[in-house]
């Protein structure tokens, strides 16, 4: 599984930007509409998504998309 694929249209419908383009490197930084709430409705589309769970101290440490694309291919693999 592509987890990276797998995210591309979720980051789209979230940040409602049918052209956006996500790398490993993909952060808020990239994405002006990034906000706490836009980071709320990520992390919870891409949970239903996958089917997986974060914590907080996993969402804390992720950094882009990248970071958070091995986490779910780590909780994927359990």
């Amino acid at each position: 599984m592509d987890v990276m694929s797998e995210l591309q249209p979720i980051f789209r419908d979230v940040f409602d930007d049918d052209k956006l383009i996500i790398t490993n490197e993909t952060s808020a930084a990239n994405i002006d509409a990034w906000d706490s709430l836009a980071h709320i409705r990520l992390v919870s589309a891409v949970q239903k998504h996958f089917g997986v769970r974060f914590s907080l101290g996993e969402l804390k440490d992720l950094k882009n998309a990248g970071d958070m694309a091995r986490l779910i291919a780590k909780k994927l693999e359990k």
